[in-house]
Order: structure tokens, then C-alpha cells, then sequence
């Protein structure tokens, strides 16, 4: 028997950031990505053509907000997830995405390491809600509890080479006060842009380096990262 791959569609109209949101699809053997569309307009109508079992939804769209979207019958009348990505923290957003069934709400600037997790905890709850042809009161708490299980903030050092984290840490501690995008390391290491990230959130995630928002038009924050000054350096809650 194949195992069960699960279609997940990103509405994120911040091309860099769906970059990254499809790394992680393309990366995972039991979710395949099934496109990427950046408004409200453009999400309805894959939602029609391709009727996803997961969306990776952004609030803030050119057209609108994407909270709409999870209100709309169309959404409704799938067998569809929702995984909320916002830079909104206000309580009336996320109460609202609450009472329309987020499987998840995730604030910007983003966790890589939150989202994956919430993958993770999406696949469990997809496959056990599959397996279950009639619940009783067990089957229904081991759903709520895959649903709202913790982040485990313990940190991996998979896929990390120490010549290349030598590299990256080289860069910030000559330039000490700066901060730098993913496209500056990408120039002046000749990495590709998925490894560059991959080295730059594992040095936050270490607490060599922190995050830094420069915020343009609403809901685009740009990341920037630089050497976290001594009262930073310890772990941050957040990864």
C-alpha cells in the first residue's frame, strides 16, 4: 500500500516566503505542494481545481484578508486544513481564525522550526482522523491532543556542516553590527538560497544570531539577520 500524500496549497503573495513555505512541501515525503498564489481571487479558484487537504494561508492579501477565505462556503465544503501565517497578533484575528477551525496560528516573523512541527502535528492528526471509522470518547481526545500538542522547542543540528556554519558565523562576527539579508550571504558565499536559510535559522535558533523586521507595505516584513548582542544570546522561546 503507497503511503498517503497530502496536497497543501500556499497563499502567501510575499514570493520569498512562499519560496520557503514550498521548501518545506517539496522536502517532505508525505506532502506534496499543488501551488502557490498570492490573492484572495487566485486562491478560490485553486481551491475549486485542485481541492487541497492543507492551506498555508497568509492574512494579508492584495485583495483582502485571507481570514475571509476561511468563512467562505467554498473552503467549508472541503476536507481542507488551515494552517494560519500572519503578522496580525491582534486577539479579534486570532480569536476569529479560532472559531473558523485554524488548525494552527502562527505569527510573523516565522519559525521555521514552529512550522514544520505544525506539518507534523497536521500529518499525525489527518492519518488518525482517516483511521478512526467510528470514535468513542479515547479516539476523540487523542484527536484534540495531536490538534493542540506543544511545540517541542529542542533544536537539530541535522544537515549542519561545520566549514559552511564557520563560513556564515565569519561573516557576522567581522561585520559585527550589521545586518544582512538571505540574497547578501547568498553573494558573498556563492550558497544556494535554501542553504543560506537553512544555516541562517540554525544560527538563531543557537542564539549566535537574531532576527531583525524591516516592515515596507503591511503584512511584508523583509528579514534581516545580525549577531545577537549579549542579552539576547540565550535561547529564544520562539525556536
Amino acid at each position: 500500500m503507497q503511503p498517503e500524500i497530502f496536497d497543501v496549497l500556499i497563499v502567501e503573495d510575499e514570493s520569498s516566503l512562499a519560496r520557503l513555505h514550498a521548501d518545506l512541501i517539496d522536502n517532505h515525503e508525505k506532502l506534496r505542494l499543488v501551488g502557490i498564489v498570492g490573492t484572495l481571487r487566485e486562491a478560490r479558484e485553486q481551491l475549486r481545481l485542485t481541492r487541497p487537504r492543507l492551506v498555508l494561508l497568509d492574512n494579508f492579501l492584495p485583495d483582502g484578508q485571507g481570514i475571509t477565505l476561511m468563512e467562505s462556503d467554498i473552503l467549508r465544503g472541503l476536507d481542507c486544513s488551515v494552517i494560519f501565517i500572519t503578522a496580525a497578533s491582534d486577539m479579534n484575528t486570532c480569536s476569529q481564525a479560532i472559531r473558523c477551525g485554524a488548525f494552527d496560528y502562527i505569527l510573523k516573523p516565522i519559525s521555521w522550526k514552529r512550522l514544520r512541527h505544525s506539518l507534523e502535528r497536521f500529518i499525525q492528526f489527518a492519518i488518525t482522523q482517516r483511521a478512526f471509522k467510528v470514535v468513542d470518547q479515547q479516539n476523540v481526545d487523542i484527536l484534540y491532543q495531536l490538534q493542540s500538542k506543544s511545540f517541542n522547542q529542542e533544536t537539530s543540528s541535522k544537515g549542519i556542516e561545520e566549514n559552511t556554519l564557520g563560513l556564515i558565523r565569519q561573516i557576522f562576527t567581522r561585520d559585527n553590527n550589521d545586518s544582512h539579508s538571505v540574497d547578501d550571504i547568498v553573494n558573498q558565499t556563492g550558497l544556494s538560497k535554501t542553504t543560506a536559510r537553512r544555516y541562517l535559522e540554525y544560527c538563531v535558533e543557537t542564539a549566535f544570531l537574531s532576527v531583525e523586521m524591516r516592515y515596507g507595505n503591511i503584512g511584508h516584513p523583509r528579514r534581516l539577520y545580525r549577531r545577537a548582542s549579549q542579552n539576547e544570546a540565550s535561547p529564544r522561546p520562539d525556536y
